[in-house]
């Protein structure tokens, strides 16, 4: 076969050529939905336009204030990027190895040996990662809040995939490893009341209950 067979329509390079064209648009309209969703959720207003479809909002526009709101869409919206991105990229390389009748089984050999090596070596890395997906989705903490770790009491500055940076109370900035923090306390959730003015209530409440 020719050049000229192969790039006309009908030929291995041409329809190799297809393929990845159709991955890209494929990519570029998951992304583009995905940004549309992701900048709904940020304003705050309703991903499903029919009133019938809105107690399927997920949560992460309920009862938020605009800043958690944003930065767990954020987080949300990358991850859909990283996996969309993933699945179509793998999808067009073997499709593309098909169409050029190379060897598939392989590659899928040595990208399994592969996955295994890194994974020993990259099972914190994972970890850290999923823990700080889950912690932004499960709103255990967000930014401004006030945290207490067994290693640190603070004030959350930045929550990653990675790491959560926070500053104590002596002003010191503290790096925890998302797949570190096993047991973490939010005092800006719920009714926490510092130990002095629990102390103060007392007397008062003892008169109260005295009268």
């Amino acid at each position: 076969m020719t050049l000229i067979d192969r790039v006309s329509p009908g030929g291995d390079i041409f329809q190799a050529g297809v393929i990845v064209l159709v991955g890209f648009l494929i990519w570029t309209i998951a992304h583009f939905v995905i940004n549309r969703i992701t900048e709904r959720i940020k304003r705050g207003t309703s991903i499903f336009k029919k009133p019938h479809f809105r107690w399927a909002q997920p949560i992460v526009l309920r009862n938020q204030s605009q800043s958690r709101r944003i930065q767990r869409a954020d987080t949300v919206g990358s991850i859909l990027k990283s996996v969309v991105s993933i699945f179509v990229s793998g999808m067009v390389i073997i499709m593309v190895m098909d169409t050029f009748e190379l060897p598939i089984a392989p590659l899928l050999t040595s990208v399994g040996i592969a996955g295994v090596a890194i994974g020993f070596g990259a099972q914190q890395l994972v970890r850290d990662f999923l823990a700080g997906i889950f912690i932004t989705i499960e709103d255990q903490y967000g930014i401004g809040d006030t945290i207490v770790t067994s290693e640190v009491v603070g004030r959350v500055e930045a929550v990653g995939l990675r790491v959560t940076r926070v500053v104590d109370e002596e002003g010191v900035v503290w790096y925890l490893r998302n797949g570190e923090i096993l047991r973490v306390g939010n005092r800006s959730q719920g009714n926490y009341q510092p130990k002095e003015n629990v102390e103060e209530g007392r007397p008062a409440l003892a008169e109260e209950s005295a009268e």
